[in-house]
């Protein structure tokens, strides 16, 4: 099964979260949606593991009632009260039924991660596909504290060199899914033009 946007309905700002079915039903990041773990339920009876990209508040608001509702293994790459299992660079974890390897992706967050398989990838917020700023390829933002641009371009430099070709999916923390469709562009192609717009260095959202 694809996975399942479980905040896709929701009415305030949150990330998107990934339910992904499978032999480790896995929620990649919670995002801030009240009644998200109801949602969740709807779905699969039980929740083995949750992976989390960043700590940033919109995507672990809903962090705690997840895990209070089912009895999931949480996954972080930096320190949280409830984190069970720390992930590291390079380290591999299964998503519902893919194996991704964990891919150290800083400059929006501190201790961004991006979670890499076969076929897909979950990118949290280091690229997107669409945001309000960029349509067809985007790159998360490095205008407020504690972020770096240089820092976000090198990590789509690492992205790019650790990106098998035979991913044709892209999940990322906001905006569309891009799924390639025959004869359309791939998603590395989609991260190289985030890269490109990236290093013009020029402000994301210059009116705010």
């Amino acid at each position: 099964m694809q996975p399942i946007n479980v905040t896709a309905d929701a009415a305030e700002f949150t990330c998107n979260a990934y339910l992904v079915p499978g032999d480790a039903p896995t929620l990649v990041d919670a995002g801030t949606m009240p009644g998200v773990a109801d949602v969740i339920a709807e779905h699969v009876d039980d929740l083995d593991r949750v992976v989390i990209t960043h700590q940033h508040g919109d995507h672990v608001g809903e962090l705690d009632a997840v895990l209070d509702r089912f009895d999931a293994t949480l996954f972080a790459y930096d320190a949280h009260p409830r984190r069970d299992v720390a992930i590291d660079d390079g380290d591999e974890v299964l998503i519902g039924d893919e194996p991704c390897e964990v891919v150290y992706t800083p400059g929006h967050a501190a201790d961004h991660v991006s979670f890499v398989g076969e076929e897909r990838l979950y990118s949290g917020d280091v690229v997107v596909y669409n945001d309000g700023a960029f349509d067809d390829g985007s790159f998360g933002r490095t205008d407020m504290a504690g972020q770096s641009r240089e820092r976000l371009i090198e990590s789509l430099h690492t992205l790019l060199d650790r990106l098998p070709d035979s991913v044709t999916a892209m999940y990322p923390g906001h905006g569309d899914v891009y799924r390639r469709a025959e004869g359309g562009e791939t998603v590395r192609a989609v991260i190289e033009r985030a890269t490109e717009r990236a290093a013009q260095r020029e402000l994301k959202y210059p009116d705010e």
